[in-house]
C-alpha cells in the first residue's frame, strides 16, 4: 500500500465517524436504537470489547455507517478518462474526455432515495446494497478502477471505532448547546469534512 493510500484511508476514518456522531446527536432515536443493539449483542458475553468480527451481528450499526456515507461521502467527486469514443444516452463522448462524476449528487438523488436529505439508517435494514462499488446508488468511495484506495481501511475501522464509542459511552454536546443547531457545513479538503469541528462530551456507561 502506498503512503497516499494510507493517508487517504486514515483521513476518511475520523471524518466519517465525526459525521456519524453529528447525525446521531441530532437523531436521538437512532442513537438509542444503535446503543441498544450494541449492548444487547456485546453484553451477552464475558468480553465486552468490540471486535471486527462483531460487525456482522450488528445490522443497525452497518446501516448507520452506510447512511452516513450516503449523506457524507469522503470524496464528493470522482474523475475518469474516456479511453475510447463512446455514446452514452445519446451523448457523444470523444476519446480523451475527462468525466466528472458527482458522487454527492448521486447519493442524494430524490429519484433513487426517499427523503434523500434525511438521516434514516432504517432504509438499509431491508435493502441489499453496499458501498464497495457494485451498487451505483451508493458509490461513496467511487467505483471501478477509480475506487478510493482508503475503502478497505475505512470499511473495517469506522464501524469498529464508532461501535466501541457508543457501546462504552453516552454522548452529549457541551454546556447548553442544542443538537438541532450542530453546524453541518461541509468543507472540502483531502476529504469532505465538517467546517466546524464537532465537540462532544462522553459519559462512561457503568
Amino acid at each position: 500500500m502506498h503512503f497516499q493510500e494510507l493517508l487517504l484511508g486514515a483521513t476518511s476514518v475520523p471524518t466519517t465517524i465525526e459525521w456519524a456522531m453529528s447525525e446521531l446527536l441530532q437523531n436521538p432515536p437512532a442513537m438509542h436504537k444503535l446503543q441498544a443493539e450494541l449492548r444487547n449483542v456485546l453484553g451477552t458475553r464475558p468480553c465486552t470489547w468490540m471486535e471486527e468480527s462483531d460487525t456482522g451481528s450488528l445490522p443497525y450499526l452497518q446501516a448507520v455507517v452506510k447512511e452516513t456515507l450516503r449523506l457524507h461521502p469522503p470524496v464528493p467527486f470522482a474523475t475518469g478518462l474516456a479511453e475510447e469514443a463512446v455514446e452514452i444516452e445519446g451523448y457523444n463522448v470523444p476519446k480523451g474526455t475527462t468525466a466528472l462524476v458527482n458522487i454527492w449528487g448521486i447519493c442524494r438523488n430524490a429519484e433513487v432515495w426517499d427523503e434523500p436529505n434525511r438521516f434514516l439508517p432504517e432504509r438499509f435494514l431491508h435493502r441489499e446494497i453496499e458501498f464497495f462499488g457494485a451498487d451505483f446508488e451508493l458509490i461513496a468511495f467511487s467505483a471501478g478502477k477509480r475506487i478510493c484506495p482508503g475503502l478497505q481501511l475505512s470499511s473495517k475501522m469506522v464501524p469498529l471505532i464508532l461501535g466501541s464509542m457508543l457501546y462504552h459511552f453516552d454522548w452529549t454536546l457541551p454546556g447548553e448547546e442544542d443538537a438541532a443547531h450542530v453546524d453541518m457545513t461541509e468543507q472540502f479538503g483531502l476529504v469532505l469534512s465538517m467546517a466546524v469541528p464537532l465537540r462532544v462530551v462522553p459519559k462512561k456507561i457503568l
